[in-house]
């Protein structure tokens, strides 16, 4: 074989081997290139799930405390609502029964004034103090239902524990059982309060 030949099949070997190792080293270099960018985006994605977890925990803790602070307005408002009432109802009371411990102390001179005026005097001088104590009488009662207190009936009514006391019962002819058939001292209602009940004799 001569050195001519001998060349050409060197430089034929060298083409051939030459274009088989290029394609090698570049497959290793896209494969590694693809691994890393896989590491990369798992690495991303990684981490985003996990600030979206934690994300998700923090709305449920909002949700959560919201729903806590919502039960305790409504807890507050309801309390305050009540006590608003409470108090309005208190103030409607203390209205409506004013003058109640007054009545109280004044039915006593009431009683007394009533007697003073069934006295009946003889002279004109005496005649003159009850015409006056029945002018003060008359100007107290008048002052006393503006409030609101009435005299409860009694005589001739069926006894009624809530309005009457009873002192006395005794066997009465032609009248039924159960029934006021005198009364002793009168009683007075504030409305629809009882402010003293009436002190009465009952048949039986």
């Amino acid at each position: 074989m001569s050195d001519v030949n001998k060349e050409k099949d060197i430089f034929e070997e060298v083409d051939i081997d030459e274009p088989e190792l290029e394609p090698q080293v570049v497959e290793e270099e896209e494969v590694e290139e693809e691994s890393s960018t896989d590491k990369s985006e798992k690495k991303f994605f990684k981490k985003k799930k996990k600030k979206e977890e934690i994300l998700e925990d923090e709305i449920i803790e909002l949700r959560e405390e919201l729903a806590k602070t919502q039960n305790m307005y409504y807890k507050a408002y309801a309390d305050t609502e009540n006590l608003k009432k409470r108090l309005q109802n208190d103030a409607d009371t203390l209205r409506k029964y004013r003058i109640q411990s007054f009545a109280q102390e004044i039915l006593p001179a009431i009683d007394n004034m009533e007697r003073a005026i069934a006295f009946e005097g003889k002279d004109e001088e005496m005649k003159n103090y009850v015409e006056g104590i029945n002018m003060i009488y008359q100007q107290l009662k008048t002052a006393l239902e503006a409030e609101g207190v009435t005299v409860i009936e009694a005589l001739d009514q069926p006894f009624d524990p809530n309005l009457h006391q009873a002192l006395v019962s005794e066997k009465v002819e032609g009248v039924e059982p159960g029934i006021v058939v005198e009364e002793i001292q009168k009683g007075y209602l504030l409305k629809d309060r009882i402010l003293r009940a009436s002190l009465v004799k009952v048949s039986e």
